[in-house]
């Protein structure tokens, strides 16, 4: 429709990306930069295309060569990231660090971060902590409505910890239907607010509702579902999979205390190098990671807040680590849906079959896109000298869910 359009070429390009049509994609990108040859964005973006293509020396070349010509500075601050990646896949280990903190150097210019809530969104997970205690999160467990209206499973943990993964593992299961960060739980927070406008915080809230009140919300939820996906759900068993959902898990137990939860771990020094290695959507909760102590304080702060309220749950849950599922995949997802109560399907074990070419929210889509690899496990050893300045936010969560001998 508009074949001398670049922006609806760029767009294409983004699609394509999105959906791993690799090729595709730098088609479309080599298609608009002939139409704007002097647009930065574009060859940044072509940049990273080529990086996910796996042609990281052609990526390498792109991005050095913009970078030398000097960059706006959002063109610059995805460049930085992008090449960070890039001489990450090259095993130029020694210069990744180097071009991250530049890219943090140059993040507060960038309003879409800037602006975001981040700072609340701190003081929302201390005012979870001080509000939600097992007599708010346990208070519905055995009301007479839970039967009327299932809970959903949740799949929760860290940004960057293997939620994808999972996601991917279950989705191929025939029995099993994953939304992929819709962000249902946060609409029902907003309902929440309106029902009660008061400034009061959460947890509060929620203590004021009756049963009715809390039946609402759990019909509101099944309504966005319905809203959303229409008939596909079908008789299948739905996983609510947005990984932040970590953060309102006193709220979601609170309403649904009759779910089941599965949180994934990673060694956290992984976590964070991959966070902040990625370039992520902005949002109140990303906004923490453009910096390196900023990522490991952020990570911190969450897993605090879960170390805090998981024994409070009535939800029942099950935690892996991402680990297990790469050394030993059937025997970890054995467990995880028998868990949930699903007969092993060995059509799961060619998971990334299911997903090639399918949209997938997170930028791990490339990844879950091709068979279970090691390179990823430990990987925080080639940037071993890096986390000594955040040695003190991470040694307390590598010794508590066991990476210490790792």
């Amino acid at each position: 429709m508009a074949p001398t359009n670049a922006l609806a070429f760029r767009q294409l390009a983004g699609a394509a990306a999105m959906t791993n049509r690799h090729q595709e994609a730098l088609q479309a990108c080599a298609q608009a930069i002939k139409l704007a040859p002097d647009d930065p964005m574009l060859r940044v973006l072509m940049g990273s295309l080529e990086a996910d293509a796996g042609q990281y020396d052609k990526a390498l070349a792109q991005l050095g060569t913009s970078l030398s010509q000097g960059l706006p500075v959002r063109e610059a601050f995805r460049a930085h990231k992008e090449l960070a990646r890039v001489l990450d896949k090259l095993g130029r280990f020694d210069e990744v660090f180097g071009h991250l903190h530049e890219s943090a150097r140059l993040a507060p210019a960038l309003p879409e971060y800037s602006n975001q809530p981040a700072a609340q969104l701190l003081g929302m997970i201390q005012a979870n902590r001080k509000g939600f205690d097992r007599a708010l999160t346990a208070r519905w467990a055995a009301a007479s409505f839970l039967p009327d209206a299932p809970a959903p499973v949740f799949l929760i943990g860290f940004f960057r910890s293997g939620t994808t993964l999972t996601q991917e593992v279950l989705d191929a299961h025939p029995d099993v239907f994953v939304a992929d960060e819709i962000g249902f739980i946060s609409a029902i927070q907003r309902q929440l607010h309106q029902i009660d406008p008061t400034p009061q915080d959460t947890a509060s809230k929620l203590r004021k509702l009756d049963a009715q009140g809390i039946a609402r919300l759990r019909s509101a939820y099944w309504r966005r579902v319905h809203d959303h996906f229409g008939d596909s759900l079908g008789g299948r068993m739905l996983v609510d999979k947005f990984t932040m959902n970590t953060i309102d898990i006193g709220l979601i137990n609170t309403i649904f205390p009759d779910a089941k939860v599965i949180f994934v771990v990673r060694d956290p020094r992984d976590v964070c190098l991959s966070c902040f290695m990625q370039l992520m959507v902005p949002s109140a909760a990303t906004a923490h990671l453009l910096s390196w102590r900023g990522t490991a304080a952020f990570y911190s702060c969450v897993l605090d807040w879960w170390t805090h309220v998981s024994p409070l749950m009535t939800a029942q849950c099950i935690q892996f680590r991402y680990e297990d599922a790469i050394a030993d995949f059937e025997g970890t997802f054995r467990g995880v849906f028998r868990f949930l109560g699903l007969p092993w399907d060995p059509a799961v074990a060619s998971f990334h079959r299911h997903t090639a070419g399918k949209y997938v929210s997170s930028p791990s889509r490339a990844q879950v896109a091709q068979p279970l690899y090691s390179s990823s496990v430990a990987r925080w050893r080639h940037y071993a000298p890096e986390f000594e300045p955040v040695a003190d936010q991470l040694r307390p969560w590598i010794a508590a869910l066991g990476y210490d001998q790792h």
